[in-house]
């Protein structure tokens, strides 16, 4: 038996906020909107220009409070070719961002970059 990721979900407090995160940060672009007034959310997909996997937005209208990321998950990851340009380009977006980082003794790959919920994208060179 065979099994394909397909998606992750993440909740989100402002869609318009992470939409525009999503796809001017990451250049993931929109694949599929569902709007469930009557229940009071929508869900909006997200992919590369692959097209293999996607991130589920979900908005609950009306949110409360903001949502609690919790201790057990970590982060999302993307890969770039240029790593230093995409981390510029961030941070002149004015997203928070790290330092360039690496695994101990290892060449320096990766830095994390946070969406407008909280979550961690980690961006790898590719």
């Amino acid at each position: 038996m065979k099994y394909k990721l397909l998606h992750t979900c993440i909740r989100v407090m402002d869609l318009e906020k992470s939409l525009k995160f999503y796809k001017e940060a990451l250049g993931f672009r929109e694949t599929k909107r569902m709007d469930f007034p009557e229940d009071e959310f929508t869900l909006v997909y997200l992919t590369d220009e692959t097209g293999n996997y996607e991130i589920e937005l979900t908005y609950n209208y009306n949110p409360e409070k903001p949502y609690e990321i919790g201790n057990g998950f970590s982060h999302i990851a993307v890969g770039v070719e240029d790593l230093e340009a995409s981390r510029k380009r961030h941070k002149e977006m004015g997203y928070e961002i790290t330092e360039i980082m690496g695994l101990p003794d290892r060449p320096l790959r990766f830095y994390f970059i946070t969406d407008p919920d909280g979550y961690q994208v980690e961006v790898i060179r590719a």
